[in-house]
């Protein structure tokens, strides 16, 4: 009821936060309410959101799930202060009007229920009075008012004011209007200092460059605040935020709360001091260090976010069979083939390298079982000797034209080692497991990543030092529109692709799964309905996502929604043909007149999108695969030079650069700066992950096996 209530109050807020009408704020959360997914909204609910995408729908979600967060935490502030007996009109009308969540806890300090403080001790033994006669200063004679106190608990006078001060910076640290000025000071003019813990300085070689280090909080980048608080997290650095100076909060402080010069003055003047450095200046602090942190990793989730969505979306090679390789040493090289399903036909271990150089050996063995398995393209891991493995590769001459591409492992010993896999490969080995996932990542890297934890993928940054939760949450919405983009064909998905289907989840996909096991494949997507509770809502987010390529009705395997089938049939009749025809025949389908099929819930651009989806039914949206091969005369950091210009592929993306695999072992930084020949503030404006590009060598550190690129005079 408390949602349902505030709903116009969160769509004001919201619509002004992001700068979208208050009417697409507003249709998206009750969509959202409803129990309606973002890829489903953003693709089938158009008219009602006024065509946002995804990424405005998520950022819909996210705030809502932030106002009612502190909607909740409003009800619990005014219970607790209604129990007290003293919640008045006035300040649960201030309560109901905040939605900062700063301000509102600026609000309930005065009333929170405190542990034993140095204030709390001397009201206990009576001084409230005294402090409050202080306050006042109206040139009372103060040692005749404290010695008035000295009874009890209270030994003498020096004790007297000594708690009446302790109470009166209680005050001033509970004061909203003191936390403002604070606040304020430290907005300009905060910096954040690290210091290297004494005897860390050898093993916190990582930190070097934050050793003695200091910056203004507002200009430190997300990545700089990561690693400072990962210094400071395993005890290398000492990290603090503090004002530049703190004279001027001081100044600000005193000029609220003293208005006097005489001895009352002067103790107020002591209490706020006190209070500034024992109460407000930590509070602050540990204020603006969690919203700088929560910002900096609100930064890095974005960052990783983007480049996953990448990954996913990399080209796919298709339905091709296909031998997977990954390359060792002194185990040897696995080798799979995998037919045009991805299905595992046949394993062995070949030895090319040192130790045992069976490099022959190798050649004609890989030959063999291309021919046998009429194999069409070869995939290698980019790990330990793949320059070596695809220099073998190359060196082959095969009877047919087969086509090698290095491909990314990172993650695939995670996967071989997951239970995923164990089900999916109960009689194989960890390492005939990897080379399947290398395999198979050739032919859809999204169907394959989707079964790994998207954190070992490596396209992060600082992914392990963010909030665990939020990352999860962002990463698997990444990973839901990404497969609700491409689409997925319902009969031939595994398990772990549908989880990520809009409005499945893995209980309804095992039921999938079930279902097709034991009826056989899918024949329409009206069978969905007889999968054990796939109810009308389920079906009704899903449906336009799962493909049936040879499905009798033709629709099925488009991402037209069921829900519009009706409606292209109707355009098919009045045209006085069918809807086989419709889609075949481009002519016809420019000759409708749109505006004709405009209703209140089916406006131009879900027409729009229907034609556009009978254009190329069932299209997938990732682009075509390219093969690319490293300079051959470079495969160690040895062999680099400052000058040499270098085919590349981006391996990473961060918001100080990218990172590059030039074919050595260690992956070059194209910083920021080197990235074109005018200012660059977000390096996603300038490459894509997986994206091929040429480099210039700027600098090889071997020592320290840093290698700096640049993207500029190529």
């Amino acid at each position: 009821m408390e949602t349902t209530n505030n709903l116009p109050i969160f769509g004001k807020l919201i619509s002004e936060n992001l700068s979208l009408t208050a009417r697409q704020v507003c249709n998206t959360l009750e969509l959202l309410d409803s129990g309606a997914t973002v890829p489903f909204i953003s693709r089938y609910r158009k008219e009602r959101t006024g065509s946002l995408d995804e990424v405005q729908i998520a950022a819909i979600q996210e705030q809502y799930d932030k106002l009612k967060t502190i909607s909740k935490r409003k009800e619990t502030i005014r219970t607790t202060i209604e129990e007290q007996g003293k919640l008045t009109p006035e300040l649960q009308e201030r309560i109901e009007q905040c939605w900062d969540a700063n301000l509102l806890e600026d609000l309930y300090l005065p009333y929170k229920p405190k542990k034993r403080t140095k204030a709390e001790i001397a009201r206990q033994k009576g001084l409230e009075p005294l402090a409050l006669k202080i306050m006042m200063q109206r040139g009372c004679n103060l040692d005749a008012e404290a010695q008035k106190f000295v009874r009890g608990e209270v030994k003498d006078k020096e004790e007297a004011l000594a708690g009446a001060r302790d109470i009166i910076a209680e005050q001033v640290s509970e004061n909203e209007e003191a936390r403002k000025r604070v606040r304020r000071v430290f907005e300009r003019t905060a910096l954040i200092t690290a210091k290297v813990v004494k005897g860390k300085e050898e093993e916190g070689d990582k930190f070097k460059d934050y050793f003695d280090f200091q910056e203004p909080l507002r200009k430190c980048s997300s990545h700089r605040l990561l690693a400072l608080r990962r210094g400071e997290a395993e005890g290398v650095l000492r990290v603090s935020i503090a004002p530049a100076e703190d004279e001027d909060c001081l100044n600000q402080l005193n000029r609220q709360f003293v208005r006097s010069n005489d001895v009352c003055g002067r103790l107020v003047s002591e209490a706020v001091a006190d209070s500034y450095k024992r109460l407000l200046r930590p509070s602050i602090e540990t204020e603006f260090a969690a919203g700088s942190r929560a910002k900096a990793e609100e930064e890095a989730i974005r960052v990783f976010a983007a480049n996953l969505k990448q990954l996913l979306l990399s080209p796919p090679l298709g339905q091709k069979r296909v031998l997977g390789i990954d390359p060792g040493f002194r185990t040897g090289c696995k080798v799979v083939c995998l037919d045009n399903q991805g299905t595992l036909l046949h394993n062995e271990a070949i030895f090319p390298h040192p130790p045992r150089n069976e490099y022959a050996q190798a050649q004609r063995k890989l030959a063999q079982l291309v021919e046998q398995y009429n194999i069409e393209a070869i995939a290698i891991g980019n790990g330990t000797a793949s320059r070596e493995t695809e220099r073998l590769v190359k060196s082959i001459s095969f009877d047919r034209e087969v086509q090698a591409f290095v491909v990314s492992e990172d993650g695939a010993s995670v996967y071989s080692a997951s239970k995923i896999a164990r089900d999916e490969f109960p009689d194989y080995d960890v390492t005939v497991r990897g080379a399947v996932s290398i395999g198979r990542r050739l032919m859809d890297p999204l169907a394959e990543l989707v079964k790994i934890d998207p954190k070992s993928i490596g396209v992060g940054q600082y992914q392990h030092d963010v909030d665990q939760t939020k990352l999860k949450k962002s990463l698997d919405g990444v990973v839901e529109f990404c497969v609700s983009s491409v689409g997925v064909n319902l009969n031939t998905a595994s398990q772990h692709l549908l989880t990520y289907v809009a409005g499945v989840g893995p209980n309804l996909a095992q039921n999938i799964i079930d279902y097709r096991t034991e009826n056989g494949a899918f024949r329409s997507r009206k069978d969905l309905m007889h999968v054990k509770r796939m109810g009308a809502k389920a079906f009704e987010q899903c449906a336009g996502f799962l493909r049936i390529p040879d499905a009798t009705d033709p629709l099925d395997a488009t991402a037209v929604h069921p829900e519009r089938y009706a409606l292209v049939r109707r355009m098919a009749a009045d045209h006085k043909t069918t809807v086989e025809e419709l889609i075949r025949n481009k002519a016809l389908r420019e000759s409708i007149d749109l505006k004709q099929y405009v209703t209140d819930d089916c406006g131009l651009p879900t027409l729009t999108d229907i034609m556009s989806e009978l254009d190329k039914p069932g299209r997938d949206p990732r682009k075509a695969i390219e093969v690319f091969s490293f300079a051959p005369d470079v495969e160690t950091i040895d062999d680099l030079k400052p000058g040499m210009i270098l085919p590349g592929i981006v391996s990473n993306i961060t918001n100080f650069g990218c990172f590059v695999d030039i074919g050595v072992h260690e992956k070059g930084l194209v910083h920021i700066s080197e990235m074109a020949d005018r200012y660059v503030s977000d390096p996603n404006t300038v490459v894509t992950l997986h994206q091929q590009l040429k480099v210039r060598v700027l600098s090889v550190d071997k020592a320290r096996n840093r290698i700096a690129l640049s993207l500029k005079n190529i």
